[in-house]
């Protein structure tokens, strides 16, 4: 059974088609990229996947299972997402944060499991610390390290989970783009299935091992990155041209890197 099997899903919002005719299946364990330009119904597909909402037409099953079937307390232990924008009003300190990934769940093992999650996004240490202090991709990673409380919770109960991404690099720094990267890659080691969604396309590339390309709400390209991220795919998606492998000028920058040196003590 595939982890995910989208079929002819639409999604309309009055006569405006946000997604349209959209297929595909994706295996346990596989680490997916969505990229594509503004607009072109990436956090849609997700907020789909996730059972945020309901397709107008198709289908969306996880496990076998439409989201919408499942009880949200389970839908909870199989699938976990992290959102483009996560907003704590509340003075929580980090370790409250986090520990709502475990729901009700308490006790050592949950502990266990939070710290972790902290160390995973290099904040072991901020327990104490109120959300609302940090900056914001210090923000960002307390949210993820939650996520992934929720996904370890599930997972140890239900096995290889799925988790789902909207642009978790979009606030960080280099070094914690390439810690995020590690932990998806670990996490895929270990059977969980992750489609994130990535405006960054040499992140992506590095990210995942296929790629799903989004243009107008229809799925424009599907494959391993070298037959995804191509001049022609950019030139007809991004509308840009000459883009890959190539510098502007002389001397220009070029910058992916591909792993990240250890802190100096």
């Amino acid at each position: 059974m595939n982890a995910i099997d989208v079929e002819r899903l639409s999604v309309r919002v009055g006569r405006k088609a946000l997604l349209d005719d959209v297929s595909f299946a994706v295996t346990s364990g596989e680490t997916i990229a969505i990229i594509g330009p503004n607009g072109a119904g990436k956090s849609t597909l997700l907020r789909a996947l996730s059972g945020e909402i309901a397709p107008s037409d198709g289908t969306v099953r996880l496990r076998g299972r439409a989201p919408q079937a499942w009880h949200p307390r389970e839908l909870a232990l199989r699938r976990a997402v992290l959102s483009q924008h996560v907003t704590v009003t509340f003075p929580f300190t980090v370790a409250e944060v986090v520990r709502m990934g475990a729901g009700e769940r308490r006790g050592a093992a949950v502990d266990i499991m939070a710290e972790a999650a902290l160390a995973a996004v290099d904040l072991a240490g901020f327990e104490p610390r109120i959300i609302n202090t940090l900056s914001g991709g210090e923000q960002q990673r307390v949210h993820f390290a939650r996520v992934m409380l929720q996904l370890a919770c599930g997972e140890e109960t239900h096995g290889p989970g799925i988790l789902l991404l909207d642009e978790p690099t979009a606030s960080l720094d280099l070094r914690h783009q390439l810690d995020l990267v590690s932990v998806a890659k670990q996490c895929a080691a270990r059977g969980t299935t992750t489609i994130a969604i990535v405006h960054d396309l040499n992140l992506a590339a590095l990210l995942a091992k296929r790629v799903i390309v989004l243009d107008r709400g229809r799925l424009a390209a599907d494959g391993a990155p070298t037959a995804t991220i191509t001049d022609d795919t950019l030139a007809r998606v991004f509308a840009v041209s000459s883009a890959v492998g190539r510098l502007p000028e002389p001397a220009t920058p070029f910058v992916l890197p591909h792993h990240a040196e250890k802190h100096s003590a």
